[in-house]
């Protein structure tokens, strides 16, 4: 095969086109053709523009990058034999998502087979390339995945943040598909539940597992509890969510001597507690204000014990989340009440502030708003109550946003396969997009810009492949960087730099 060679005289670079051949038992250059000199950067071609015709223009720009992490990781040959494939759909999602059956038409758009082993991409391929994922372990791949991120990129690991959502499909073949409780909010939807952990301090993912629809929040992270002990890291503090909180979860991690801030629902207990406070009139004290960007907390710390792990309960109430909340429901309330009037069915969950005979119950309706803007959070890490808030609130953004992502960036929904294994190598693709964004994102805090801004910079960097229709020789050229490509470029890593100088 025949490549391009530039050859330095009397301090011009010239270009010729050459291949390798053998002489004698020694491999030597064979000179074919001269093709041009470079000058400023810029490539000067001997042909006349008569003679030059444009066989592709391919996108290049946005893909140079998410190879670029990939080869970093070495995700590919994680992954196996079909590491080339599975990374052209992780692409495709970051950065314009298509189905399986339409991979390979956008796949000619692109410059992957050059960027990756990859030559006629096909649907069957592709499929197969699904199918080998699930096949492999996925929490095995997933476990070496982390490992070698963090040995490249030397992540602060000194905290987990965990949480669940779920998703719907089209259909209802798949068995892990089952009536749940919609995060959406819309019933009767086939849906899966997806665990995500993230790291506290940049949200690049640690681990992801599929559950059935109707697994509880907290019967997830039970089940997950065990795998932290085959990870080489240690956390040392997982945050997580009052739905997935349990005394059962509590206990378990504190087993792997590992510290726990969670948030947690009311109950009996808690109820007495707030009435004290609320009898004291204090709930507004200035000595116990703490402001969290928009939002103000007054809070309260009191020891407490859930189940027989020790800790300390944070009462925390937000005045103006109470307002909000209460005059809310009682514009629902009032909104009722005019459709009983005409003979109208309510809302369900509106039917306890009506008594029988259609009077509203003003019990209930206080009973309700007595709760109104608290919050609880549970603490086994011995720290400020300020610290423990700040940390529990920032961390919930983090893993709420890494769902955003995931959900919305790289189309994780709605999912259209029905097959078990499928699905789930569905949810693995959406997750390693999600990696190389978020590994996008590390790189990219010096300049302040988002991992999708830069990749819709980097779309109109194509790489043009030119043919001399005289001479018959072949050439590649990205087209000219404009400044703020060039800047994410050189800000990832300026080698890439001359991976668009051709």
């Amino acid at each position: 095969m025949s490549f391009i060679r530039k050859r330095k005289r009397n301090g011009r670079v010239y270009l010729e086109e050459v291949e390798n051949v053998r002489i004698d038992g020694k491999v030597v250059q064979k000179h074919l053709k001269y093709i041009g000199r470079e000058a400023d950067n810029q490539t000067v071609l001997s042909s006349s523009i008569s003679n030059i015709s444009i066989d592709h223009i391919k996108l290049h720009g946005p893909l140079l990058v998410l190879n670029y992490f990939c080869k970093k990781i070495g995700l590919s040959e994680i992954l196996g034999e079909y590491g080339d494939e599975i990374l052209s759909l992780v692409f495709a999602h970051c950065i314009d998502y298509k189905s399986v059956n339409q991979m390979p038409r956008w796949f000619e758009r692109t410059d992957l087979n050059m960027l990756l082993n990859l030559d006629d991409l096909t649907e069957d391929r592709l499929l197969r390339a699904l199918d080998s994922l699930e096949a492999q372990d996925p929490e095995n791949i997933q476990k070496r995945i982390f490992e070698k991120v963090n040995k490249t990129y030397q992540l602060n690991t000194d905290g987990l943040v965990y949480d669940v959502t779920n998703t719907y499909l089209y259909g209802k073949k798949c068995p892990i598909a089952k009536l749940g409780k919609d995060k959406d909010g819309v019933k009767g939807r086939p849906l899966i539940q997806i665990g995500l952990g993230v790291t506290k301090k940049d949200g690049i993912p640690v681990f992801h597992k599929v559950f059935d629809g109707n697994i509880s929040d907290s019967r997830t992270l039970s089940d997950l509890v065990t795998s932290f002990k085959s990870y080489k890291v240690k956390f040392g503090l997982i945050i997580y969510d009052r739905g997935i909180a349990s005394a059962t979860n509590i206990q378990e991690i504190k087993k792997l001597n590992l510290d726990t801030i969670c948030g947690i629902a009311s109950n009996n207990k808690i109820k007495t507690l707030v009435k004290k406070l609320l009898s004291t009139k204090k709930i507004l004290d200035m000595k116990r204000r703490i402001k969290l960007n928009e939002s103000v907390f007054y809070i309260f710390p009191k020891n407490y014990v859930i189940g027989k792990v020790k800790g300390i309960l944070l009462i925390c109430y937000n005045d103006q989340k109470a307002k909000d909340l209460r005059e809310s429901r009682r514009d629902e309330i009032q909104s009722a009440q005019e459709l009983i009037s005409q003979g109208k069915r309510m809302k369900s969950q509106l039917e306890k502030y009506f008594h029988e005979n259609g009077g509203i119950n003003y019990k209930a309706i206080d009973s309700d708003e007595e709760l109104d803007g608290f919050s609880f959070i549970f603490s086994t890490k011995k720290m400020s109550a300020d610290e423990i808030v700040r940390l529990y609130f920032h961390d919930k953004d983090i893993i709420e946003k890494a769902f955003q992502n995931i959900k919305g960036i790289v189309k994780v929904r709605p999912i259209r396969h029905w097959l078990y294994n499928r699905v789930v190598a569905h949810i693995f693709i959406c997750y390693l997009s999600y990696l190389l964004l978020s590994l996008l994102k590390l790189k990219l805090k010096k300049i302040n810009m988002s991992p999708i801004e830069a990749l819709q910079e980097l779309d109109t960097l194509y790489k043009v492949y030119i043919r001399d229709k005289l001479k018959g020789f072949k050439l590649e050229k990205t087209v000219a960087l404009t400044r703020n490509q060039e800047k994410i470029l050189k800000t990832i890593d300026k080698d890439l730099l001359s991976n668009c100088s051709g």
